[in-house]
């Protein structure tokens, strides 16, 4: 719709331009007008949609401070007298519609101890009700940034190919450390609500870079925006679409189901 409208209304400026510099400007202007408008409508539309239901992690997962704006972890908790465990999400992307990629989630998750420079690092699929791991790695500990660091060395075998009482051995580890599909609603709701913020802000600052105004506080107005947060509503599906696709930053490509993950 976005690229409909504007290329339709960029075509009327693309004829040569005669009359100077004032006949450029007048067209800048226009082009830029356009698109202010273009951001502002569909960042208004965005901020009409309404937010799922609050959702707390399940016990005794707590929230990291700051972890909507960053790359970092959604959430951490402590086990046993010296491990953490941390958990990073992402979305799964190769659904075919939004309503079948809301309900595929891929997460990393971190299990360090202060006497270790390295931590355990388990990637695995998330769905309402399973979670699959895709593979299990030893990676240097994540330092300052939060950012998962991809590894460059040899990172362990392909986790389907182990023997079948190693794999259940894996999934009991990190099950007896809560990671399971009771995890699924939270991070669902919780990604939903970064996503359209997010959104919101690159509408925002989008418009205000071009408007050449500097960002303001998140209450603040400019070239007609206003940020009104309202909640955005999940959409529930009882798809069980179980095979998955996702290109992993730094990685390949992972596909598979909800039991047996493999990366290609």
């Amino acid at each position: 719709m976005w690229k409909r409208g504007l290329v339709g209304a960029a075509g009327a400026f693309r004829r040569p331009c005669t009359s100077g510099v004032r006949g450029a400007t007048t067209i800048s202007s226009a082009v830029n007008s356009m698109l202010l408008r273009s951001l502002k409508d569909h960042y208004m539309e965005v901020a009409k949609m309404n937010m799922p239901p609050k959702v707390s992690p399940p016990s005794p997962f707590t929230i990291v401070k700051g972890a909507l704006d960053s790359h970092g972890p959604v959430l951490k908790r402590a086990y046993g007298h010296d491990e953490e465990v941390s958990i990073y999400v992402m979305r799964l992307s190769a659904a075919d519609d939004e309503d079948e990629a809301i309900n595929q989630l891929f997460i990393h998750v971190d299990v360090s101890k202060p006497s270790q420079n390295e931590s355990l690092i388990f990637l695995c699929g998330l769905y309402e009700d399973a979670l699959g791991i895709h593979s299990v790695s030893i990676r240097p500990k994540v330092e300052g940034s939060g950012y998962l660091l991809i590894p460059t060395h040899y990172t362990g075998p392909v986790f389907a190919e182990l023997d079948e009482k190693m794999r259940d051995a894996f999934h009991s580890y990190i099950e007896e450390r809560g990671v399971n599909e009771s995890l699924f609603k939270f991070l669902q709701a919780w990604l939903y609500v970064k996503e359209h913020r997010n959104l919101m802000r690159w509408f925002k600052t989008t418009g205000l870079f071009i408007d050449g105004k500097k960002p303001a506080t998140e209450t603040a107005s400019a070239a007609g925006f206003t940020l009104q947060r309202k909640d955005i509503k999940l959409k529930h599906n009882d798809s069980r679409k179980r095979e998955v696709k996702v290109t992993v930053n730094g990685g390949g490509i992972v596909e598979g189901n909800k039991n047996n993950i493999k990366e290609i």
